[in-house]
């Protein structure tokens, strides 16, 4: 099984280029799924979303996709942000947050953006108890020895990237999903690859990052993760846009 956890396409600020090779390698190499941990758009239009949804859908294999904060609309928009923020979704409305199962594997969706918090930095993470309640749910549910990849948009803790997610209860959930089965948590937001692994209630969970394919690269260049998953394991392997083969 494979499966391509892409982030931070930004629609709206994307790289063509970037956007095209994802395509391509989608085309050639058929992932079983694409999971999308969010921030499809850059300013959470309707022509963006719009957009975003025919790329998403162009793929031909099923996709999850997370909200991310750039796909609620901005602080200069407070009225719509604060009681319309999901009204430009129509053309991405059935992927989002939505449960995979696959053979093995279960993808479970984890809200982390929030429309409203009690600190400046509106953009960074939260995971409120309702969303962490509806995600061991969903775990509860899981067939016995599969394994459990949780998407987010904002890492759960910090994997050492210069951006950061400073996600509130994050740890606190983080050790929830543990508890409960997680093998490994997907996230994007900070625009740079990462994988590493965190020990809690005496398990490795793996908290792993995605890259974006958008113009705002940091550290890196344009990513996204390929995961191969073998019998109980999986390994994550960054496909960068410089490392192309030839």
């Amino acid at each position: 099984m494979t499966l391509f956890h892409v982030s931070d396409v930004h629609f709206g600020a994307e790289d063509p280029a970037a956007i095209a090779w994802f395509s391509t390698c989608v085309k050639a190499e058929r992932p079983d799924a694409v999971i999308m941990t969010g921030d499809l758009t850059m300013r959470a239009t309707k022509a963006e979303f719009q957009q975003g949804g025919d790329w998403l859908r162009s793929l031909g294999v099923p996709v999850t996709l997370e909200v991310g904060n750039h796909d609620i609309p901005y602080y200069w928009d407070p009225f719509r942000r604060l009681f319309a923020p999901y009204q430009r979704y129509a053309a991405v409305e059935t992927m989002i947050e939505r449960p995979l199962e696959l053979p093995g594997i279960t993808i479970v969706p984890l809200k982390t953006t929030a429309r409203a918090q009690w600190r400046w930095n509106w953009s960074k993470g939260r995971v409120g108890s309702g969303s962490l309640s509806r995600a061991l749910a969903l775990m509860g549910q899981v067939p016995a020895g599969n394994l459990i990849f949780v998407a987010a948009h904002h890492p759960l803790i910090e994997g050492g990237t210069s951006a950061t997610g400073k996600t509130r209860n994050g740890d606190v959930a983080l050790t929830a999903l543990a508890d409960a089965g997680a093998h490994a948590v997907l996230s994007g937001h900070v625009h740079d690859p990462f994988d590493v692994p965190v020990e809690r209630s005496g398990r490795t969970v793996r908290m792993i990052g995605a890259g974006t394919l958008s113009k705002r690269t940091r550290g890196s260049p344009a990513a996204f993760n390929e995961i191969r998953v073998t019998g109980g394991a999986f390994e994550t392997i960054p496909r960068t846009l410089d490392t192309i083969p030839a």
